[in-house]
């Protein structure tokens, strides 16, 4: 119902709101910025060098050819705009899922949920832990990701504690039918897997639920585009009873379920679907793994990635044991990594470097971990070319 949760939005108002709009420390200051706390967590977000990015880094369908396939650039604004839309309607604040929105996905690695898994099996091999884009999101905003300030120095992001909740806590892969905010306040670091605990606003759970559903009608819209859902037509129809006229595609499907939310959301029960309309999501889930996701198209790519990312990480990794040896095989991508790393390295920093220290040199954990976050904020096409100069002459 339309303002039903107005009592709940993030403003002054809530008993949270001390703990949403925390910073690590507190953020220079003009004297005359006329942005609320969120809104300055936005423009810090889309002024960063990670969220520009995203235009340059697949989404589902790798290198397409199509202009109009959807990019990890797109599918943000997307899941802005649907979650814009709920919270408008629910007396929630916009302003803060703006925020959230646009920086869920800012952890994404090339090649999607591939590049993802092949992240990760390289992190659990040197680290021991598994990498996922939502922390890596939050660690990446934390730690990594600069701007520079009015004096010309570079500084970390330093989000408020609202939108760094809502990036890590942002997993569109939920299956109950009823989700609400926690109560607690909790070290954000304390999170050792997707989804373990539910965003701690009510706006952080609007972006939860849109980024499932801007991803499920788009894929479906590009895999249509794209020509690979050819043969399966007539079982989408069928399995779809949602529009009087028959017709089927992003925009019916979005406003659909859109609508069916912001109605049968409340207090008590949560952002909540009907019955029918989550047994459609459900099934519209299910079909697109069967048929996109888990598409033949799709799998000769994964060795591909594979090959990539490896030679990259054990490329930068011989740097750590050999490198001069290393700086004289590869200089340009030696090049291009000292100048990102000496950013973070506890060595001789540069004066207008404000941000953490975090990579202790003598360290190789720590080099591993530089050398993750680096792949991890790669493009698809920058990760290509990096590989190409390494196997070149």
């Amino acid at each position: 119902m339309r303002n039903s949760l107005k009592d709940f939005v993030a403003n002054e108002n809530n008993p949270k709101w001390e703990n949403m709009i925390k910073r690590e420390k507190e953020l220079y200051s003009r004297g005359n910025d006329i942005r609320s706390e969120f809104e300055r967590d936005y423009t810090r977000v889309i002024h960063s060098q990670a969220y520009r990015r995203m235009k340059h880094k697949t989404q589902v369908f790798f290198s397409p050819t199509d202009d109009h396939v959807c990019t990890r650039m797109e599918h943000v604004i997307l899941v802005e705009s649907i979650s814009n839309t709920i919270a408008n309607y629910l007396g929630l604040n916009t302003e803060l899922t703006k925020a959230i929105a646009m920086a869920h996905d800012i952890g994404h690695s090339p090649f999607g949920h591939q590049g993802e898994r092949i992240l990760s099996k390289i992190s659990q091999m040197d680290l021991g832990k598994t990498f996922w884009h939502e922390r890596n999101g939050m660690e990446i905003v934390d730690k990594i990701e600069l701007l520079e300030d009015d004096k010309k120095n570079l500084q970390n992001l330093n989000l408020t504690y609202a939108v760094r909740d809502g990036i890590i806590s942002h997993c569109g892969e939920i299956d109950q039918n009823s989700l609400k905010p926690r109560e607690e306040t909790i070290d954000l670091y304390d999170y050792q897997y997707p989804n373990q605990f539910n965003p701690y606003t009510w706006e952080g759970c609007v972006v939860k639920i849109a980024d499932k559903i801007a991803y499920l009608g788009r894929d479906i819209q590009d895999a249509i585009t794209l020509g690979i859902l050819d043969e399966h037509l007539k079982e989408l129809y069928e399995l779809i009873e949602i529009s009087e006229d028959n017709v089927i595609n992003n925009t019916v499907i979005i406003n659909h379920l859109v609508y069916d939310l912001c109605e049968n959301s409340n207090p008590e029960e949560g952002l909540k679907f009907s019955e029918k309309a989550f047994r459609f999501m459900n099934k519209l889930k299910e079909f697109n793994y069967k048929y996109i996701y888990l598409d033949d198209h799709l799998k000769p790519s994964l060795d591909y990635f594979e090959l990539i990312l490896n030679t990259i990480y054990h490329t930068l990794k011989r740097y750590f044991f050999e490198k001069e040896k290393a700086q004289k095989m590869y200089p340009e991508i030696v090049k291009d990594f000292e100048e990102w790393i000496e950013r973070y390295w506890d060595l001789e920093r540069k004066e207008n470097f404000k941000n953490h220290s975090i990579f202790h040199m003598d360290s190789e954990k720590a080099f591993c971990q530089a050398i993750i976050y680096y792949i991890s904020g790669m493009t698809d096409n920058f990760a290509i070319d990096t590989y190409q100069k390494i196997i070149g002459f």
